[in-house]
């Protein structure tokens, strides 16, 4: 006999869309992050945005803690369930309900995977910018959660730069519709504000997303370096050029092992470092640009310098740095992705440092990272069957993001706080800082039933808003539907 609360949601969703048995419920234990773990009370399946909002109402109504699920490639634990709440899977929500080539827009439910807007905007000429690794799988719901980047985030920007429009179901069970087609908004960000917030306002249903012409020239060039140093001067003297590359983008050593072996991939031998810098647009800029960027590596000690002579070859380079987070499982049983970031005058010595505190550890680490904007990923190797393993590979990381820190940059890049980076919120934000932001995400949820547990530092109380009015009524965004 199913729980009391499953029996009383099966009047809100079909029995056959809510799955609670154990062997159902395994796959939804974990995300990306599969060091941690939780088996949640239910996975339900909506089918339309009526019956995400229904659901949402439902948990209010419950005092159910709830967590929305696309693909589960969250990095950081940002899509694992809690323990006696339920998971609201998005996936069948998939639709591109309208592209509008003439606006240079896509309307898009949040389980639309990221690639197929592009696939959808191809033959219109356009494109959907933000690349996240995983964009093959990944969907646009987890994206807006986590202000999702990928390669060319150095030139094009984050998710937040391409969401134009948003509909979305507060924790509070409200609809709220916010932006537009145009860039042109009176009043508030708002969908600034709810893209990046980790699942802890509440879901998007529908999200408006900017399109870009395709780059009529591209010009992808592979440099290899002796040194992980090296390789971070050489990124530091081409942002301090003035070009603004599509992306800039560096693999280490085993990160190199590791795509060689998954995908195959040729890269120059007996580097410690590659840089894999792309210049994009139209072919008069990127003919000067490439001057100037050729004149840059042949002045930055590369042991070997490689241009893409056509499309194949370009995809191809590409090809081994979109895998290498696969790839590197080739190496280890498990591994931690970090997602630190630091200054980019300062990469070398990241680099360096990084290298320095990992041998300290015993551990290896395979650095793949977003260099033009200084966007670490160490991979973490380790082996969870041997005792103590995962808490030293933390203990790593953990010093590698207080460095980022101490460095002036951030703990997270684009793969979110979520469960793994909680406790190291205090060390870039002050007291007063914490306290904001957890009084603005009990604005959006005052039970504090969307995605708990995640962002904020384990077991710290958490105070709740004055009754009457929901804050957001109070300041004339929302209404009671």
């Amino acid at each position: 006999m199913p729980p009391p609360v499953l029996q009383r949601l099966a009047a809100v969703l079909s029995p056959d869309r809510i799955l609670a048995g154990a062997a159902q419920l395994a796959a939804y234990e974990s995300d990306g992050l599969t060091a941690y773990k939780a088996r949640p009370l239910a996975v339900v399946i909506p089918e339309s945005a009526d019956e995400v909002v229904a659901v949402v109402r439902f948990c209010r109504d419950e005092r159910l803690p709830f967590v929305a699920r696309g693909s589960g490639t969250s990095l950081s634990g940002g899509s694992l369930p809690v323990a006696g709440g339920i998971v609201i899977t998005l996936n069948r929500l998939n639709r591109i309900l309208r592209l509008d080539p003439d606006q240079r827009i896509a309307v898009v439910e949040p389980g639309v995977v990221n690639a197929h807007v592009s696939v959808a905007a191809l033959p219109h000429g356009l494109y959907y910018a933000p690349d996240p690794s995983s964009q093959p799988i990944c969907t646009i719901g987890g994206n807006v959660a986590f202000n999702s980047g990928g390669a060319h985030c150095l030139k094009y920007g984050m998710t937040s730069n391409h969401v134009l429009g948003l509909k979305a179901v507060l924790a509070t069970g409200e609809v709220v519709t916010w932006g537009g087609a145009s860039r042109e908004q009176a009043g508030p960000d708002w969908c600034g504000l709810f893209v990046g917030n980790e699942g802890l306002f509440g879901i998007a249903l529908e999200v408006t997303l900017q399109l870009l012409p395709r780059p009529e020239s591209y010009h992808t060039v592979l440099a290899g370096y002796r040194t992980l140093e090296l390789a971070g001067d050489a990124v530091s003297a081409i942002v301090a050029s003035g070009l603004l590359p599509g992306a800039i983008e560096m693999m280490d050593a085993l990160a190199l092992e590791a795509a060689v072996a998954a995908v195959h991939a040729e890269y120059p031998p007996g580097c410690e470092a590659v840089l894999i810098v792309e210049l994009e647009g139209p072919r008069e800029v990127v003919a000067a640009d490439r001057v100037r960027l050729d004149a840059i590596l042949a002045a930055s000690r590369a042991v070997e310098v490689r241009v893409a002579r056509d499309a194949d070859e370009r995809l191809a380079i590409w090809k081994g740095r979109k895998s290498a987070f696969s790839a590197v499982g080739r190496l280890s049983p498990d591994f931690i992705v970090q997602d630190g970031v630091v200054p980019r005058r300062r990469l070398g010595e990241a680099l360096r440092r990084i290298d320095e505190m990992t041998r300290a550890a015993g551990l290896r680490c395979a650095n793949v990272f977003h260099a033009g904007d200084g966007n670490l990923h160490p991979l973490i190797l380790y082996d969870g069957r041997q005792p103590g393993a995962l808490e030293r590979a933390e203990e790593l990381a953990g010093r590698i993001l207080r460095m980022c820190v101490a460095m002036g940059g951030s703990i997270t890049g684009e793969h979110g706080v979520g469960v793994e980076k909680r406790d190291y919120l205090p060390d870039m934000f002050t007291p007063d800082e914490v306290d904001c932001l957890r009084r603005l995400r009990e604005a959006f949820d005052p039970l504090g039933i969307a995605n708990p547990g995640k962002m904020f530092p384990a077991g710290e109380a958490s105070a709740r808003p004055a009754h009457g009015l929901h804050p957001l009524e109070r300041a004339g965004v929302i209404s009671r539907v």
